[in-house]
């Protein structure tokens, strides 16, 4: 069987034709990305620092107190200290957060934040910059790593096993427990980092959890991080990160599949839309 090569198509920001097909077809859409012109050699020793940063932090900081609030039975009180290293891990690795659509938030309500996904720095921006208390889902991997992978929990940041349905299951069903006591949770919609330049297909679990728990959805989009930290690139280049908090997505008595589109519509079109003029994507399956 041969495989069916990319459609070539341009697109405004008011999206339209093929765009429009993989949006509502919930296919993988891939915009064109800036060629990086900078040093490599230097963006391989800001990546390097990046994580050597974040070891520090962990084993200095986050290993300390772990284990003291683990004795006394304090656990949640590790939030601030989190919210301390998420921020102080940015500007370590040399970036700045730009946050718009705050006024999109009311006053009092908890929310699914559901963002696309394209870099590490996404992580640490959405639990720092979301304007909740919020938990995250995160790879079930990442309990593998010292101190982080026992933190974790602290926090409401719950790992979940997409290759074990009966696992995954109980994930949400803590997520939705973290809710019921007050707080807002961001997921990664794409269900992975994507590659430079993709917007990937969605998973449906944010979309259920705001189901079951009557919240509305907010559609984040990261815009540029691939360009200063992508995935399979190796490389960290400092800059501003660009993160966007859309308009509510209403999801009381309403289809799975519509919140979906609307949510996805909504970050396709803010990702089309960084763009002067049209832009040419490749639409694949």
């Amino acid at each position: 069987m041969t495989e069916t090569p990319p459609v070539e198509i341009s697109a405004s920001p008011r999206l339209g034709g093929e765009l429009e097909l993989g949006i509502h077809e919930n296919k993988k859409i891939v915009f064109p990305s800036e060629q990086d012109n900078k040093s490599r050699l230097a963006g391989k020793l800001w990546y390097w620092w990046c994580w050597l940063a974040a070891a520090a932090m962990l084993l200095v900081v986050g290993l300390p107190g772990v284990l003291f609030l683990y004795i006394i039975n304090r656990r949640l009180w590790l939030y601030p200290l989190a919210l301390w290293g998420a921020r102080t891990w940015l500007q370590a690795c040399g970036t700045k957060v730009k946050v718009t659509g705050l006024e999109n938030l009311e006053e009092g309500k908890n929310y699914v934040f559901a963002s696309n996904h394209r870099s590490y720095l996404d992580t640490a921006a959405l639990f720092r910059y979301a304007g909740r208390r919020i938990g995250l889902v995160a790879k079930k991997e990442l309990l593998a790593v010292p101190v982080m992978g026992q933190g974790m929990g602290f926090v409401n940041i719950i790992a979940i096993d997409r290759s074990n349905p009966e696992r995954a299951r109980k994930s949400m069903e803590k997520a939705q427990q973290v809710m019921k006591d007050g707080y807002s949770f961001g997921v990664f919609v794409e269900g992975t980092r994507a590659m430079p330049g993709e917007l990937l297909p969605f998973k449906k679990g944010a979309f259920h959890l705001a189901l079951q728990t009557g919240a509305d959805i907010i559609p984040v989009a990261f815009k540029n991080t691939d360009r200063l930290m992508g995935k399979k690139t190796g490389v960290l280049h400092p800059g501003t990160i660009d993160m966007v908090l859309l308009s509510p997505v209403r999801t009381e008595g309403r289809e799975l599949t519509d919140i979906l589109i609307e949510t996805r519509q909504a970050i396709a079109t803010e990702m089309a839309g960084g763009s002067v003029g049209g832009v040419s994507v490749s639409l694949t399956k």
